[in-house]
């Protein structure tokens, strides 16, 4: 993690600057909302809510879960089968989670394939992010400017070219399939910030022809279209941000609401006409925080269909906590139970690669930290590297896919999680081409 990406980091870390949640939407900091209605109950059995922390190894698959079944409890099997992913609970000292993890689609929906973007890679490097086992990211590569947007696209192809073993494009729906039976990573180029087609959304249209197909409507901050997290007013949705929507949604391009504040995340669900993306975040029933979605936005968001990716991020447990795989696991298995199981997955906000922190890079972070207090401008939980230190590392999908099974979820939750659900909302937004 170089200069740059420090910077970088701090702008994400200033996500923290809402100390309270919008009050607009009534959400306390202790807050637990319903979970999403189960069937079983309804048809009385056992509700699979009921079963989520059973050690997987004291039982077997039962079969009788749903697709939106609270946090997981069954599978998608029809309770005899006992072949891996179809509804039985993989053991926690066994080789189901390899076996599973290999076979599976596995999709970060906010990902670098390498700590510094702008660095190309070694072999070495190269061959360790490889051989990860993730099928396919979706990689920020806009800039603030139009120029260094351009740029950063044609670093992506240009580690394409220096690596065409390892790494490809994906530029429609059938491309995530091809990346998996070529053994590649397929990199989605993707937006976070808006600034450069704010002059001009005509760019929009020129970007998603050099295959960009996921954008943020808004950063942190206020845009045209509508206000990010850190907006106190939470103005919502512009009248530029409705017709930037239905513009996407024409185009097939999917909307994201990562960094949207509270109001602009509801309005701008209810506006599309297509399912929207929350890439990277956490739940706010879980640690309120303004990058931390509410209950409301996350059934919303399933319910039309969409997708919720939770993040590697300081923002999981508040400050001075440093953030561990428990506390995602946290997340995940609470917007399971909110959502239901075809509407989450991973969007880690980090790398495949990697982080080591230097003494020269960590110096950097703290002096920025330390001036950002001095002038009032920091934010609560900017006093944490960004990332979750046991989960640093190419193999973090797959230590979150062994960790999924100690908490009990059937092969079938854990195989969306990993990736099947990311799959299947761009393929609903983009066509199945």
């Amino acid at each position: 993690m170089n200069r740059r990406e420090f910077q970088v980091s701090i702008i994400k870390l200033s996500g923290a600057g809402l100390a309270l949640l919008h009050p607009a939407l009534k959400i306390s900091a202790g807050e637990k909302s319903a979970p999403r209605a189960d069937p079983e109950l309804a048809q009385g059995r056992e509700s699979s809510l009921s079963r989520t922390y059973v050690d997987p190894r004291l039982r077997g698959g039962d079969g009788n879960g749903s697709g939106r079944d609270g946090e997981g409890g069954g599978g998608e099997g029809d309770g005899n089968s006992h072949r891996l992913g179809e509804g039985r609970t993989p053991t926690e000292d066994s080789s189901d989670i390899i076996e599973l993890y290999k076979r599976a689609i596995v999709m970060d929906s906010l990902c670098a394939p390498f700590v510094d973007p702008e660095a190309m890679p070694g072999p070495e490097a190269a061959a360790a992010v490889h051989q990860s086992g993730i099928s396919v990211v979706n990689h920020t590569i806009s800039a603030s400017d139009w120029e260094g947007t351009v740029k950063n696209l044609a670093s992506v192809e240009a580690l394409i070219e220096r690596f065409p073993d390892a790494f490809t494009l994906v530029r429609q729906h059938s491309d995530i399939a091809r990346a998996k039976g070529e053994n590649k990573i397929g990199i989605i180029p993707g937006f976070q910030y808006t600034a450069f087609f704010e002059e001009d959304t005509g760019r929009v249209e020129t970007f998603r022809k050099l295959g960009v197909r996921i954008m943020q409507i808004t950063y942190n901050n206020r845009s045209n279209f509508g206000d990010g997290c850190l907006e106190p007013g939470n103005a919502g949705l512009s009248k530029a941000g409705i017709a930037l929507i239905k513009k996407m949604n024409d185009l097939g391009i999917a909307v994201d609401l990562s960094h949207s504040g509270y109001r602009t995340t509801a309005e701008a669900i209810d506006a599309s006409a297509k399912p929207i993306l929350i890439s990277h975040a956490g739940c706010a029933a879980v640690c309120p925080h303004p990058r931390n979605k509410p209950d409301e936005i996350l059934r919303s968001l399933a319910d039309r269909g969409g997708y919720f990716g939770v993040y590697l991020m300081p923002y999981l447990v508040a400050s001075p906590t440093v953030p561990t795989r428990q506390h995602v696991l946290d997340h995940l298995t609470h917007a399971i139970k909110v959502c239901g199981s075809d509407h989450v997955g991973i969007g880690s906000d980090g790398s495949i690669e990697k982080v080591v922190l230097t003494p020269a890079q960590k110096a950097d972070f703290d002096a920025d930290i330390a001036r950002r207090k001095k002038l009032g401008i920091g934010a609560p939980g900017e006093d944490r590297y960004p990332y979750v230190p046991d989960l640093n590392g190419p193999d973090h999908m797959q230590i979150i896919a062994e960790e999924l099974a100690r908490r009990g979820q059937p092969s079938s939750v854990i195989t969306k999680v990993l990736g099947a659900n990311f799959q299947r909302v761009l393929g609903d937004i983009w066509g199945t081409a």
